[in-house]
């Protein structure tokens, strides 16, 4: 599995997570994701790579979308525990284009590779529990802000042609992996590749997994 949208390098062991901000799964899997960090650190790093769930999507939300949307939604806050703030389906002509929010989170981890998880969960709740447009460039801008990165330098990497290219090989790449749904977590050791999830996996079941794989520090 050759990453062509990455230049950061990562060691012999390290997980993959394919996953798109606006993908209510992921959202729900963010905890998990969140306490490997905690728990694991720099031990095993995480390789964010963004899926593409409805990139260039430009039909806005009808009745039966937003039908469908909500029924998604309160399956994965049932199932995780997660908050939603359901006056989104309150929008009007909202057309649920998932692209600028992944490009959001591929330009944070241009400027600053750290940043890039803790971009994409911010993004996350922006749009699950505050009820903003993350198809917005103004809005992402104010996030990527509230994150610590400079708007300005950040705006500039949004709108950066090689920004869009490195966004698309992200979805080249899940493509190509074959991965047909998010989250999905790879776990990687000296280039062989197991499917820690496919799908969401709530954090109780995948870390004793990732504990033993892992080994005692």
């Amino acid at each position: 599995m050759t990453d062509p949208s990455s230049s950061q390098a990562f060691p012999p062991r390290h997980l993959i997570y394919f996953a798109d901000p606006m993908c209510s799964w992921c959202w729900g899997f963010s905890v998990a994701i969140g306490n490997i960090v905690k728990e694991f650190g720099a031990r095993l790093p995480v390789r964010l790579v963004m899926g593409g769930l409805r990139p260039g999507h430009m039909v806005p939300m009808d009745d039966d979308a937003k039908a469908t949307t909500r029924r998604h939604w309160e399956q994965v806050a049932e199932a995780s525990g997660q908050p939603f703030n359901f006056d989104f389906f309150e929008r009007e002509n909202f057309v649920n284009n998932t692209e600028p929010a992944c490009r959001a989170v591929v330009a944070a981890r241009r400027l600053a590779p750290e940043t890039a998880l803790a971009t994409m969960a911010a993004v996350q709740r922006a749009f699950y529990t505050e009820n903003r447009d993350v198809t917005d460039a103004d809005e992402l801008t104010a996030i990527a802000g509230a994150q610590g990165l400079d708007p300005d330098a950040f705006r500039r990497e949004f709108e950066d042609m090689d920004t869009m290219d490195e966004t698309r090989a992200d979805f080249w790449l899940a493509k190509n992996s074959q991965i047909n749904g998010f989250p999905t977590l790879i776990a990687v050791q000296d280039d062989q590749y197991q499917a820690v999830t496919i799908g969401f996996s709530p954090w109780e079941r995948i870390a004793p997994a990732l504990r033993e794989w892992l080994g005692p520090a």
